[in-house]
């Protein structure tokens, strides 16, 4: 078995980090930790998850993870990477959920998260955890950036698209997400009150995802690739629906497109290019599966995706990272993907 443990198991993505990994047919939960909630019963915080593990979290030494296999952080930015620093030489693998590691250059870092760096060290030491277009890189891993909720939508939506005769180097991206995508804190503006009944932009021209999509995006295309990006807050708990937009200026055949599509994602178990109906965040949410559908709309390609936020936006893709780094089949202990 491979001993695991998961830093910052309270929050939301590491719940999800949590219970797939107690179920995981090859990974052995050695330990819960984290700040706040040291001390407590992590089952007394999710009892409805509580058939799936108990134990007392605790807090974060790095010390006491040494020896093991991997381990998961699921921290806020900021925090994460200054963890990965005290446990880099101590265990075998560091996967990181936060977005401190996925951009190799601190200063642009320090520009989209406006903070200081808190290991500059550690930059473009990890490999990118986008495992349907950089999968290969994730064998033998010893530190994983998992790619954040957004740019996954978005750079699954886009990235195919990139390659078609005459394809733009501008992608427009407007994406709705739930309100667990901020994480589990007070916060006011995510508060009941202000979120039902509502929808609002957050974040336009200044999202920290921005810079990662154009980088994930150019790294698959080999070419300069623009984005511009429109987060939207929605009410409902989990999901991302992102929809891509890209103007040729010859319309692109939709046969060809498609067929692009299905071809780009043959062997990805958790893509479902779909050619009857739209992407709905209700058809994945619970699953790692990211679904995706290509319309040509006159001299545009609109292209949507949905995924659950939780999973496939986190804790599903840090698994899935996992089981590559580990040469494990790539969805096992996964839910909604084929062969799991």
């Amino acid at each position: 078995m491979i001993e695991t443990a998961v830093v910052g198991a309270s929050g939301y993505s590491g719940a999800e980090l949590v219970g797939l990994l107690a179920t995981h047919p090859r990974a052995a939960l050695r330990m819960v930790a984290g700040a706040a909630s040291a001390g407590r019963r992590w089952e007394d915080l999710y009892p409805a998850r509580a058939h799936l593990f108990r134990g007392e979290i605790q807090a974060f030494e790095a010390a006491s993870l040494e020896g093991l296999d991997a381990v998961f952080l699921a921290l806020p930015h900021g925090e994460s990477a200054s963890a990965a620093a005290e446990l880099e030489g101590r265990v075998g693998r560091i996967i990181d959920l936060s977005g401190d590691l996925r951009l190799p250059d601190r200063h642009v870092y320090e520009r989209w998260y406006g903070r200081d760096h808190p290991a500059p060290q550690l930059l473009g030491r990890a490999v990118y955890g986008l495992p349907e277009l950089f999968g290969g890189d994730l064998e033998g891993a010893e530190i994983v950036a998992c790619a954040g909720c957004y740019p996954t939508a978005v750079q699954l939506a886009a990235a195919p698209a990139l390659g078609l005769p005459g394809a733009p180097s501008h992608v427009v991206a407007s994406a709705l997400s739930g309100t667990s995508g901020a994480g589990r804190k007070a916060d006011l503006s995510l508060s009941f009150s202000e979120v039902f009944g509502n929808a609002r932009p957050y974040r336009v021209g200044s999202h920290q995802h921005t810079p990662e999509m154009a980088m994930g995006l150019e790294r698959h295309a080999g070419r300069g690739v623009q984005v511009t990006f429109v987060p939207h807050l929605i009410p409902i708990e989990r999901g991302i629906l992102a929809t891509i937009v890209l103007t040729f200026d010859a319309a692109p055949d939709p046969a060809a497109v498609l067929d692009r599509y299905r071809r780009a994602y043959a062997d990805a178990p958790f893509v479902r290019v779909l050619a009857d109906r739209l992407p709905s965040v209700r058809a994945v949410a619970g699953t790692n599966v990211c679904e995706i559908a290509p319309v040509v709309d006159g001299g545009s390609l609109v292209v949507v995706a949905a995924i659950d936020n939780l999973l496939k936006g986190a804790a599903g893709q840090a698994v899935q990272a996992f089981n590559r780094s580990f040469g494990l089949p790539e969805a096992m202990g996964l839910p909604g993907g084929e062969g799991a």
